[in-house]
Parts: C-alpha cells; structure tokens; sequence
C-alpha cells in the first residue's frame, strides 16, 4: 500500500491527528533547556545559576562549574552535560542531590555556596546508555509526563545521553501492519497489553493483556512524542526501536510470496514469526515501519534491535545474511544511524558481528559484572564497540546492592587495555527507579578519570546523600559497602537474593523467583549493622526524602534477610513433628510479614496501589480499566497464562515487597500454607499440594483494594525492627 495514503489510515488509527515530528540534531538544542530543568528541579536556586554551551573538547563531552556564592557558571557541552555539571557541583561543593528514589536539596543555603576550585570533568566514553529493554514493564508502563518528565531530568543529571525509548512501538506496529493487508482490529488483538508490551518488542510473545485500543494507542503516542522532543531538548539522543523482522499471524498467507519462519516458544508464550530479512518483502515493511516511525516521532542516530533474542531460531536462514539484510533496511531509512544490540546470554551471535559494518554497531554489554569467565570482549565481538553495562536488578525486586567492586575495577582496566574497543556505558536494571547509589556510582564511571576507590566514594555518598558528614551514616554506609555492594562474580550473580515472603510456599523454597540466587551473597548480621547506624544519624539530617527511602531500603532488607534465617527452623519443626514449637515459629514468620507490611506502607514508591491506579488511569472505560489493572498487577504475580507462569517458570519473576503484595497475595499463599501444614500434622498425613496458580490467578483478577498513600512513620518501625534483631 503506498505510504502517501497514510493520513487515511492514520485516522482511522487515530494517530495522524497527531501532525509530524522533525529531528533536530543535538546541536540545534534550544537554549534554555537546562535553565528550564533546573527551574523544575531547585525553583529556590535556580535563577542563581548560568548555563553556558561550549564545544566538545576533542570530541568528547565536557563540563566546568565555577563561580562565587549565589553565581553559579556552568560551562558544557549540551544542556544534558551542563545539568551533569551541575549536579557534580550539588553532590561534591554543596552535599546535596537529586536522584530517582530519594533527594536531599532542602538543606541548601539561601545563596549556592561558592565553587572555590573548578569543578570539571570529561567523559571518558562517547556512549552513556540507560534503560533495559524491560523497563516500562517493570518500571511502570503506566507512567503519565509528569513522571516522565522529572526522569528525564534525573537522567540528564547523571550524565546519560541516549535513553531507550519504548513507548509508541505499538502505535508504529499498528500502522505499518494495516498498510500491509491486516485490519485495525487484528493489529490491536496482536499488540500485547502496555505491561508485556517489551517482550513483545523482543519478539518472545505477543497478544496477552490486549487487545488494545485505539484511545490507548494515542494516548501512548502522545506521551511518547513529549519524550523524544524533551530529549532532543536536553541534547540526549532518544533511541529507538528498529525492525528485525517481527510479524503478525499469517503474514505468509496475506502477503503472497513472503516466508516467514517459526519462532517457537518463550516460557511458556508462542513467539511471533519472523520474516526472512533476505527477501523484497522485508525491506517493503521495513520501509513501512522507519517511514512510520519517522513520521511520529522523528528520526534519530541510535536503533535498538536484536535478533533471535532468547532462543529465537533462524531456521534455515544463515544468520550472517540476514543481520546484513537488517543492517541495509536501516541504512537505507537513516543512512548514518548506530545499531545498538544487547549483549545478553549468547546475543549477539558471532555471525552478525561479524557481517555488519561494525564501526555504526554498538553492543550493550549486560553481563560483564556476572560470569567470571567474561575476559576479552574484544575477541568475543572481534572489536565491536561495546558499552559496558550492569543489570544489577531483575524484574524489579527490592533486593539491595550491586556488585561495585567489579564495575569499578572491570571497567577502568577494560577501558585502558591496549586495542580496547569499549566505548560507553550502559545502566541497564531491568526495573529503574531503585537503588540510587547504584545508579550514581555506575554513572560515574564515565566521569572519572582514574579508578574509583569505593570507600573515598561511599564516604562521600554518606555525606552528599544526607546533606552534611554524619558518623551514623558513614557507619551505615560502609556497612553496606561491605555487604550488599561488596559482592563479586564469583557465584556468577549480578544481582542480590529476593525475599522468601514473596516465594510460592514451601519449607525448603530458597528464592521467589526462579533465575534468582539461591542464598544471600553477603553475611547479614553484618548488613544489619547498618540500621542502627542510620537511626543514630542526627535529626537534622533526617527529613530528606533520601533519608527515609534509605530507612525503609535497610529496615525492609533486614526484615527480608530474616526469612532466610527463620525458614529453616520451621522446617525442621515440622519435620520433627513438633506442632508447638510449628505453631510458634509460623507465628513468628507471619509476623515478620506484618511488620514488612508496614514498612513499605511507609513509602509512595512501594505501594501496590500506586501501580494500580496508575493502569486504571489510562482506561476510557470500566472494561478497559479492569483489563489495564489485570495487565499490570499480572506482570507482577504470575506473569501469563497458567503455562507460562508453572512450566515456563515465570511466575513471581517481578515479585517484590511492596505493600499490597506482602499484606495481600503474598500473605494470603504462606497463611494458606501453614493452615494446611497445621492440619497435616493433626490428622497425621500427608499435606494437600495447593493449586498456587489457581490461588494467584483469582486473587490478581478479583477485587483488590489497596492504598495509594503511604502511612505510618518509617523512623518508629525501624526503631522496632532494630530492636527485634
């Protein structure tokens, strides 16, 4: 079908309506941009503060901080770099930041203190990637602008200047597949529900939690539009889906002479088709899809594509001709555009590294901080440029720390290694919005010239993350220097255990979700050293935002780490058949689960019914907002369908101890399970197994009622999980 007739199908889309987006270069960015940021981000301070565009210095990024109290000068190379600039000065001159969980800025005099000696910085990689190809699942694909909009802030503040962006896939999907045979309603059935729509995007599965509708798909549209031109605003590079070859059912059947190939199945899902990338009808949806794209959203210089992600088969197409094929489809739409690939499990395959022009590749390296036998990418990718990155979090679970002792030595010796084709880095947790100390020190790493010593950094975080040097927070924080972010690849893990509340019931069970490690990687006697220390920080220094998200981070992980210890003893209660010491013990881990619940109830991010009403708020009817709900709080209980969520394992992959799920499902399975084992024991037999995908499934789809502000003092329960310790 021509494209000249898209205004048509545009409107029966309802996107047209939408008008055309242009793309700016990161130079044509407006003045202003970072003045604008800071006026939302420090409206007390911001008009003491200049921002200056300056060029790269020899290639590179670059900022420089000077000025004298109450006149703040900041130099850099676009708006993203001067807010970088920025914030190097907030966290190093004046002990104050802004991060996406947590800030302390309220403590800032009236005038910015002085600068005093320079602050500047180069960075020592062009590429600073953010996002997981999972994030809006896991993050939040219910998210409005103003969400969206102070995490662009943060993201610039951190250094990032290309940001994966998801959102509006579905709306270039939907019009690229009616200009090739298929009818509005057949695309929406096929486009999966906001929540799965990532794995959709990867080609793992397609349709669950739809179908979508028109409403929802301009609404989506709409807020994607507003993120790829604040991101040119700021001089970051928006980047975007590119098209490998997903396609709807029967493409074969409509399109005469296509082939498609079988993809299989993905955890329990049936995978879309891929089209050969070899063939004429390809390049003619691949043409489709980039003119589509460009129309809504503009074009742009980075493209996120993998191919055969996961267990996807070639078949019989020899995976060289078809990456060339791919790449020729993208160089023909953006002539000079960069293929980003993940580097995940076996991807990229050597085959397509091998056929491409490698110089416009760049790989997104995921597991650099997990297997110890990563040495040489180099070799594995014949010198592809490659980001160094980190997923420090899956799924969105609420374990905290990282492996920082290999970010901060992998990567300065990996960087500077003779022939090093490493060029950027990538912060990649498959759920953001947690850990900000994580996200601050990966970040850093391309602004640091040397290696970072992590005690220097961690000392300095407890005064910055607090707004002055406190000896409790630099006890706390170099306990958990030691503990959560002291842990290495050895064990082949990059993230930290999930809790055992969250676990499908049973008295051996050692993880919740099933590709999570086993045991804890870190001594917890040791972490919970760490809370005392945060209540004994001074009272000055406790009314931030980033003190109280600290609180409930340790005071939740203490409590968590406490199910680790007490399951075995319940076990052998039963085992011995002690129905007293059984009873107690049960009581006691019921308990625990109480005071979790209270908590998270503390804090707006840790609230089930925050999540909730954020679907429903995107509904334009009562059935579409319960089925918005389902999707979302599905993503978070069993995933799928039955298949999926039992022999494809999925289920509670994105558990994660927030209230709602502590005090709902979560309760509901371990109270359901201990009153079957307490019977058992009684009636001397053999406990009933529990349909636990039959229990979840109701619960996810009946009445829930949550809520969505927090309640409770977090410094009282800590105060009480302290003293129970």
């Amino acid at each position: 079908m021509p494209i000249a007739r898209r205004t048509i199908l545009g409107a029966l889309a309802g996107t047209a309506a939408l008008g055309t987006v242009g793309s700016p270069s990161a130079g044509a960015a407006p003045a202003g941009a970072a003045a604008s940021a800071l006026a939302r981000l420090l409206p007390r301070h911001h008009d003491q503060v200049t921002f200056r565009t300056v060029p790269r210095r020899n290639g590179h990024d670059a900022f420089r901080v000077s000025g004298t109290a109450g006149r703040i000068t900041v130099e850099g190379t676009t708006p993203a770099v001067q807010l970088t600039g920025f914030h190097h000065y907030l966290r190093h001159v004046a002990n104050a930041h802004v991060s996406w969980r947590g800030e302390q800025t309220a403590l800032l005099p009236a005038r910015l203190p002085a600068v005093g000696e320079p602050v500047a910085a180069t960075a020592n990689v062009a590429h600073r990637f953010v996002f997981n190809d999972t994030n809006d699942g896991y993050t939040g694909p219910y998210h409005d602008w103003d969400y969206w909009e102070r995490e662009l802030d943060v993201l610039a503040l951190h250094g990032f200047n290309e940001v994966l962006v998801y959102a509006g896939a579905d709306a270039v999907y939907h019009r690229t597949f009616i200009e090739h045979g298929y009818s509005d309603a057949e695309v929406r059935a096929w486009v999966p529900g906001p929540a799965h729509q990532p794995w959709w995007l990867m080609q793992n599965m397609a349709s669950f939690g739809g179908p979508v509708t028109r409403e929802l798909l301009d609404r989506r549209t709409a807020l994607a539009r507003k993120i790829v031109r604040r991101l040119r605003e700021l001089g970051m590079t928006p980047v975007l889906p590119g098209y490998f070859g997903t396609v709807p059912p029967g493409y074969a059947e409509r399109d005469k002479g296509a082939r498609t190939i079988p993809q299989g199945g993905w955890c329990g899902f049936d995978r879309p088709d891929w089209l050969d990338p070899r063939t004429p009808h390809f390049a003619a949806v691949a043409r489709t899809f980039y003119q589509v794209q460009q129309e809504l959203f503009g074009a742009t210089t980075m493209y996120k594509m993998d191919l055969l992600h996961e267990g996807g088969s070639p078949g019989d197409v020899p995976v060289g001709a078809a990456a060339k094929a791919v790449e020729k489809a993208l160089r023909t739409a953006h002539p000079d555009a960069v293929w980003a690939i993940l580097g995940w499990q076996h991807n990229p395959r050597r085959e397509i590294v091998d056929a491409v022009d490698r110089s416009r590749m760049l790989v997104l390296d995921g597991i650099p901080d997990r297997f110890p036998k990563i040495t040489d990418r180099e070799q594995d990718w014949g010198g592809t440029p490659y980001a160094f990155g980190t997923i420090w979090n899956f799924g969105g679970h609420t374990a905290l720390g990282a492996n920082a002792p290999e970010w901060v030595s992998l990567y300065e010796r990996w960087r500077t290694k003779p022939g090093s084709a490493l060029r950027g880095i990538a912060v990649m947790p498959e759920a953001a919005d947690n850990d900000p100390a994580a996200l601050a020190l990966f970040s850093d790493l391309a602004w640091t010239s040397g290696p970072v010593d992590l005690r220097t950094w961690f000392g300095q975080w407890a005064v910055t993350r607090y707004g002055a040097a406190d000896a409790g927070a630099a006890r706390a924080w170099d306990a958990l220097r030691r503990t959560a972010y002291g842990t290495g690849r050895a064990d082949s893990w990059s993230e930290q255990a999930d809790g055992l509340f969250g676990a499908r019931p049973d008295l051996a069970v050692d993880h919740a979700a099933s590709w999570s490690p086993r045991q804890l990687r870190y001594d917890a006697a040791e972490f919970e050293a760490a809370l005392p220390a945060l209540l004994s920080v001074a009272p000055p220094l406790r009314a931030s935002s980033a003190y109280r998200a600290d609180l409930v981070d340790v005071a939740r992980q203490c409590v968590s780490n406490r199910g680790r210890l007490l399951l075995p003893r319940v076990k052998a209660a039963y085992d011995e058949g002690d129905r007293d010491r059984f009873g107690d013990l049960t009581r006691q881990w019921l308990d625990w689960m109480d005071l979790l619940e209270q908590i998270v109830a503390t804090d707006d991010r840790h609230l089930l019914g925050r999540w909730l009403s954020a679907a429903r708020a995107w509904g334009s009817s009562d059935a579409e907002r319960d089925r918005l709900q389902a999707d979302a709080l599905t993503l978070l209980t069993v995933w799928g369908p039955r298949h999926a969520a039992d022999a494809g394992k999925l289920h509670d992959y994105a558990n994660r101890e927030w209230a709602g799920l502590v005090g709902g499902l979560y309760r509901l399975r371990w109270q359901t399970y201990f009153t079957e084992l307490e019977t058992a024991l009684d009636e001397d037999r053999a406990p009933h197994p529990v349909d636990w995908f039959a229990l979840e499934d109701r619960w996810t789809h009946g009445p829930t009622e949550t809520r969505t502000r927090p309640t409770g003092d977090i410094v009282r329960i800590a105060r009480t999980v302290a003293s129970r310790l």
